[in-house]
């Protein structure tokens, strides 16, 4: 199984106005815009995703929205309360069991979290700085979902990667 890791992206800053509180926080239009572009940049790797999880915070949720789009996919997106911001890694690695049938699956959030999750599937401790940029992606190869045994570093690519990729 590849597992994704996307980092939502651009979101209204903290200190909005706007902004009641972080769990509010939305896309802006440069950050759906880039969204999208990133996005089409996975197209253009031609990846498919078989599900798209994602934290059910509005920038992460609009984020996974966008993707399925570009993917066709907007029945194969759901919510996980496991890829919140203050969710345990631990938790989001047992509800990866429940997608072991999966061969490519998206996971969409938030940084430090997503990073922290890479590295316990990558050398089984939190101990590893892996910092995905907003809209950027990485690939972890997972042969069984055992989190005895380390995945494989696959690849990293920022959003503005992802974004010239589009037109490849």
């Amino acid at each position: 199984m590849n597992v994704y890791f996307m980092r939502h992206g651009i979101a209204q800053a903290k200190d909005d106005p706007e902004v009641e509180a972080d769990e509010e926080r939305e896309l802006t239009k440069k950050g759906a815009k880039r969204t999208r572009q990133a996005a089409k940049g996975l197209r253009a790797l031609k990846i498919s995703f078989d599900r798209i999880v994602t934290s059910p915070l509005p920038r992460a949720r609009e984020t996974a929205d966008i993707v399925a789009k570009i993917f066709d996919m907007k029945k194969q997106v759901e919510d996980a309360e496991e890829l919140k911001p203050d969710a345990s890694v631990e938790s989001l690695a047992a509800r990866l069991l429940e997608y072991r049938d999966c061969q490519e699956l998206l996971l969409v959030g938030h940084q430090p979290f997503l990073g922290k999750a890479a590295s316990l599937l990558l050398c089984r401790s939190e101990s590893a700085e892996i910092d995905l940029k907003k809209g950027g992606v990485c690939c972890i190869e997972l042969n069984e979902l055992d989190m005895r045994k380390p995945g494989v570093f696959r690849w990293m690519l920022t959003p503005r990667q992802l974004r010239k990729l589009r037109y490849s």
